[in-house]
């Protein structure tokens, strides 16, 4: 058993029997009510937003006490706000969504009519990394009970005293056979992933990523993955400095950069690289002016990912990297403090591990580039990013940019706010997930885009029945000249 999950103790085997239990009665939940109308999703995700707005400050203290400090603010902001955005716009459009969707019929099948209709899939899985532990559920659950489905959500062993809020404010709101919460460390992940779920949707690391995309195989269970991998951010020789300087540090130091979307590295032109520097040390300092018990400041989960970063570093600096500070206090001790002061990393190369692992913390790794068709080499000679952040002020530029290469979603002069867009598509592509999910997508990523077509008594298709005559070969001859 991990460190992190020795505080479960012999309740592992219990949660392990309750996730069976929870899993059998939503079940049968289902198939004894397999509809449900708008009036009842309307409800549902009425009593969500309710939970968010009137417990913001009791699930802010919850996700700072899992981290050891996570700012109240960022907590409000970017996960019960964007939740509560994204409860709004489905409420709003939902009617939209559920109203069966008119398709042309062919010619030769006149007049039948064919329509689409969006049908919920039944019991939806849903893995919560640690993060945004309130963000990561609450979207795709969100997204779900709009499609009529019913939910199981796994949070994560390193988030207890989120789940545990979650959990009962959930169970205030929901009976069990609607939504409920699963605790435990990654044995209970794994049976979790392992059901035969309807639809199992995971938002983590790549690694894990694959581990649970092989798990929902054997039960052939439609996946969606968000995951992560190296975000870049340009910076083209036009650029606003200033405004770009800000925004790619905010996006990097929000939830002290254990964000899937945060800039993972920075390419710039060449000759550049200290004018950042000096820029980046006033943005920083003027953001945060501590760094050790400073409120606004998120600490890092815990001590393992503490100690990866710590790896990372000492590997960067033994083969070569010029650390940079952007703050003058120096590293606290690990006993003391997991607030881990934001760095730039110069000179690195493509032995050392920050160039080829995602970071997922503080730390930044400036590359220069001589030409933008250089810049967008970089990017394409590697993994496709689930983000991709372009500043500058040509459009035709940023055109080139996003037409030669692929992410998941991209911004121009701007970081990380694009997934807090819910009339837009949010997901990865290749290594960086699977799916999408946010407003429509979301709503139909939980469903079954079912086609019905409703023939007509009155149809030429009799005149194609066997036997074969003369007049039915010339009728396919007719049908299928050019």
């Amino acid at each position: 058993m991990t460190e992190e999950a020795t505080s479960y103790g012999n309740d592992v085997e219990q949660e392990m029997h309750r996730l069976n239990t929870l899993f059998a009665d939503q079940r049968l939940a289902f198939r004894q009510q397999p509809v449900s109308n708008l009036q009842q999703r309307r409800n549902a995700l009425s009593r969500l937003q309710q939970l968010l707005s009137r417990n913001s400050e009791e699930l802010a203290a919850a996700v700072s006490s899992d981290f050891g400090n996570r700012s109240a603010f960022e907590t409000r902001l970017l996960e019960i706000f964007t939740c509560c955005e994204g409860i709004r716009h489905s409420n709003r459009h939902l009617t939209a969504w559920m109203r069966p969707e008119r398709r042309k019929t062919s010619l030769w099948f006149q007049p039948a009519k064919n329509r689409v209709y969006c049908q919920p899939l039944g019991v939806v899985g849903i893995v919560v990394p640690f993060n945004y532990p309130l963000y990561l559920a609450i979207a795709p659950l969100t997204a779900a009970l709009a499609a009529g489905n019913r939910a199981l959500i796994k949070m994560s062993e390193f988030t207890p005293a989120t789940a545990r809020v979650l959990k009962r404010l959930l169970a205030d709101l929901f009976s069990e056979d609607e939504v409920a919460i699963i605790e435990g460390p990654a044995q209970v992940s794994e049976a979790f992933t392992a059901l035969p779920f309807d639809h199992l949707f995971f938002t983590g690391s790549i690694p894990v990523g694959k581990k649970v995309m092989a798990a929902a195989s054997r039960n052939l269970t439609p996946v969606t993955l968000e995951l992560g991998g190296k975000s870049p951010a340009i910076i083209a020789p036009d650029a606003d400095w200033r405004l770009a300087v800000k925004r790619i540090m905010i996006g990097k130091l929000w939830n002290a950069g254990q964000t899937c979307v945060a800039p993972d590295y920075l390419l710039l032109p060449e000759g550049q690289q200290e004018r950042f520097v000096t820029e980046a040390q006033k943005v920083v300092r003027a953001f945060y002016p501590t760094i050790s018990g400073n409120p606004d400041y998120t600490a890092i989960i815990n001590q393992r990912h503490f100690q990866r970063l710590q790896k990372l570093l000492e590997d960067a600096a033994a083969k070569g990297a010029r650390l940079i500070p952007l703050q003058k206090e120096k590293q606290p001790s690990l006993e003391n403090c997991r607030q881990l002061p934001p760095m730039l990393l110069l000179d690195t190369n493509e032995e050392m591990s920050i160039r080829q692992e995602e970071i997922f913390g503080p730390l930044l790794p400036v590359i220069p580039y001589q030409t933008l068709d250089e810049a967008i080499q970089h990017i394409n000679d590697r993994p496709r990013p689930l983000a991709l952040y372009y500043f500058g002020k040509d459009r035709d530029s940023a055109r080139i940019v996003l037409e030669n290469t692929t992410s998941g979603g991209a911004s121009v002069n701007g970081t990380v706010l694009h997934v807090a867009q819910e009339d837009v598509p949010f997901g990865g592509v290749g290594p960086s997930g699977m799916g999408h999910y946010h407003g429509r997508e979301g709503f139909e990523t939980f469903s079954k885009k079912k086609s019905v077509m409703y023939d007509s008594r009155f149809s030429a298709v009799p005149l194609l029945y066997p036997p074969y005559g003369k007049r039915a070969k010339l009728l396919l001859k007719w049908m299928m000249r050019g």
